[in-house]
């Protein structure tokens, strides 16, 4: 399979709620490549680049985040890979 990127956009109560490190967490163990991080108005914004099956595993656990998040919506936009990743971190 060929590698694809995503740009997540995540709003909700999603900052000061471990969303980032879990986000990092979960990309990982995927075996997803770039970067999370906070935005000023309160989003999350990943960029992450893999195969369609885990970028969807990510969206999915994205839609819920961590236990103490509130996600009220998750936006997905598809760029062309860059594949100049290596691996999957927080960014601030």
């Amino acid at each position: 399979m060929a590698n694809r990127r995503w740009h997540l956009l995540v709003n909700g109560k999603v900052q000061g709620v471990y969303y980032r490190a879990s986000t990092e967490q979960t990309a990982r163990r995927l075996g997803l490549t770039g970067w999370v991080r906070n935005l000023p108005d309160g989003r999350v914004e990943i960029l992450a680049e893999g195969e369609l099956p885990q970028l969807d595993a990510l969206r999915t656990w994205c839609l819920a985040g961590p236990k103490e998040a509130v996600v009220n919506g998750v936006s997905v936009h598809e760029e062309a890979p860059t594949n100049e990743f290596t691996g999957f971190r927080t960014i601030h």
